[in-house]
């Protein structure tokens, strides 16, 4: 009785032996990464003529308020950052607001002051 895989083998090897051309089994070589990508800082400022780190405040440690143009629009960014690779990248955890929500944030601070006061 032979296995499958002794099968297969065979299979592949007459197969092999009956072509004219001759087979390269060694894999194609492996693309070299490409250079990381920026820092968020770099990024910002590569994209825009301003100096973004001027319109970036922290609020924590790693938790930021940017300000920033997005599509043409002003928006205001609440953003948990992270480190990689020795940079601080915007992560997944935060919130942009256009102007109009902005406002209307701004408008019920007292209110909002005043919930918390509550607990």
């Amino acid at each position: 009785m032979s296995s499958k895989k002794s099968r297969a083998r065979a299979a592949a090897s007459s197969s092999s032996e009956s072509d004219s051309e001759p087979v390269d089994k060694t894999p194609p070589p492996k693309k070299a990464k490409a250079d990381k990508k920026p820092s968020a800082s770099n990024r910002a400022t590569a994209s825009s003529n301003q100096d973004n780190d001027s319109n970036m405040f922290q609020l924590s440690k790693m938790r930021f308020v940017n300000v920033r143009e997005f599509r043409g629009k002003v928006m205001v960014d609440i953003r948990e950052y992270y480190e990689a690779d020795g940079d601080i990248r915007p992560g997944k955890k935060g919130i942009s607001l256009n102007m109009e929500q902005w406002n209307a944030l701004k408008h019920r601070i007292d209110e909002i002051d005043e919930a918390i006061k509550q607990f």
